[in-house]
């Protein structure tokens, strides 16, 4: 992995993993031994048929999840209670892939959580298999193919867009280039009315100090490109609405992630008397759901204006008073509407002069907690309860303007669970052929394997202090 400077990484990327990825052209011997390099201690990743090619694993195992397309044989995978994504590739970009991950994931960024990257897999026959990248299923999330088999609305299209362009201006403000943005790598979980947007895909990634506008412009133009394709893709497949026209949505992510970057690094010229100024555009980058952690003000030149830039943003900031506030770990407009559904409920409740932490506590019991009790076992694994509960709001909101007069919430739920709720289903069919199409893109099958295994000292192996990481050989 390219950097600047290692010493001026984030220290919490510095001590991400014990796996030390080696240059992918360098020649280097395979393990003779199966190693389990983890960032978790699920004893069941032993009792996997490692010695097969992933593409032959039993169906048991197998958990009917959709996929999106891959150069790679990919496979979700039960593994105990939990479910994970096994990625077959080489083992230098399985440890290179799994390396950056794991510091981005240090760094607070969206992306998958890595598992592990398991290396020195032979086949019965002593012939050596590719490396396994272990990845934990981001539950409720979907590729953005299965979301257009869905009925969605006609600007579907747009609210990924500017998902996706949200997720490229916090990775690039982290110094990671992405070198292959593209809506496949790419899964989205609904956010409210929106969605956000999680990096699945790290192989061409490099984490930086800073990146250069050059290396940003690339990105962003590469994405457009790719995105055009990939929705006039969806538009020979008939899953794009005839409506959307696929250039300008190309040119919206260029625009959205220019708007952005902008109001979250621009310096600011305030005069003296108004220094209020300061605080509204604080408020500004609130409202796009970023914290302001550090600001920089020097005085200009000319010594009669103050320049102001934010020096440190964080994403996150209603998701991070609701979890203040009611514990609940949601997406960032999730916890906008929930908050806002919050502050209704202390005004309806005459409790205005009453501890905010207080009145939330109240609310929980009595509101929300009774709402998303109601969601139907069958659709527990389909909808995330924050979601439900904004969808059931936006429900009610609808069937009491229909009725002219309001809706009790015991109602709205159960007409939103008889009326709404099963769009959410993809149907066994309907997998199966995202699936299959996700096959026909896999340019490495199982009959694809790195040739000999060589000679490799395993005792060589010296991790570095890493209380997540264990290193499980056999």
């Amino acid at each position: 992995m390219e950097v600047n400077d290692l010493s001026q990484l984030d220290p919490r990327a510095l001590k991400a993993t014990s796996v030390k990825a080696e240059d992918a052209s360098a020649e280097s011997h395979e393990p003779q031994a199966l190693k389990i390099t983890a960032a978790s201690s699920n004893p069941k990743m032993f009792t996997l048929p490692w010695e097969k090619p992933l593409a032959t694993w039993p169906q048991e195992l197998l958990a009917n999840l959709p996929r999106g397309i891959s150069r790679h044989v990919v496979r979700f995978v039960h593994v105990g209670d939990e479910v994970y994504a096994m990625k077959e590739i080489t083992r230098q970009v399985a440890e290179r892939e799994y390396e950056l991950l794991r510091r981005l994931q240090k760094l607070d960024l969206p992306t998958v959580q890595p598992i592990a990257v398991v290396t020195g897999r032979h086949n019965r026959e002593g012939e050596p298999l590719e490396a396994i990248l272990v990845t934990k299923h981001l539950k409720f999330s979907l590729p953005y193919r299965a979301l257009f088999a869905r009925n969605l609305r006609p600007d579907t299209a747009e609210r990924l867009i500017d998902a996706l362009a949200v997720l490229m201006v916090r990775l690039h403000l982290a110094g990671f280039y992405w070198g292959d943005v593209s809506l496949s790598n790419v899964l989205f979980l609904r956010d409210a009315d929106a969605f956000s947007a999680f990096l699945v895909d790290a192989e061409t990634g490099d984490l930086h100090v800073n990146l250069t506008e050059g290396q940003r412009e690339y990105d962003i133009d590469l994405a457009r490109t790719n995105i055009i394709g990939e929705l006039m893709d969806l538009a020979s497949g008939r899953l794009l609405p005839s409506d959307v026209d696929e250039i300008e949505v190309g040119n919206r992510l260029a625009e959205r992630y220019h708007s952005l970057w902008s109001a979250l690094t621009d310096t600011d010229k305030f005069g003296p008397d108004e220094m209020w100024k300061i605080e509204k555009r604080v408020n500004k980058l609130n409202e796009l759901g970023f914290d302001v952690d550090e600001l920089e003000m020097k005085t200009a030149d000319d010594g009669k204006r103050v320049l102001v830039r934010p020096r440190v943003v964080d994403a996150g900031y209603a998701s991070r008073k609701l979890l203040r506030l009611t514990g609940l770990d949601v997406q960032e407009n999730q916890a906008r509407r929930l908050l806002n559904d919050l502050d209704a409920y202390r005004a309806s409740t005459w409790r205005e002069g009453e501890e905010l932490e207080i009145v939330a506590t109240d609310w929980m019991r009595e509101v929300y907690e009774p709402t998303v009790r109601m969601i139907p076992r069958e659709y527990r694994s389909q909808i995330e309860p924050a979601q439900f509960f904004h969808e059931v709001l936006d429900h009610r909101w609808f069937l009491a303007e229909k009725a002219g007069h309001d809706v009790p919430m015991g109602e709205a739920v159960k007409s939103y669970i008889e009326n709404v709720l099963p769009q959410y289903k993809l149907d066994k069919k309907d997998v199966d052929a995202l699936n299959a199409e996700a096959d026909s893109g896999v340019v490495d099958d199982e009959y694809t394997y790195n040739e000999g295994s060589g000679d490799y000292d395993d005792d060589g192996y010296n991790p570095d202090d890493d209380p997540d990481a264990a290193v499980w050989s056999h």
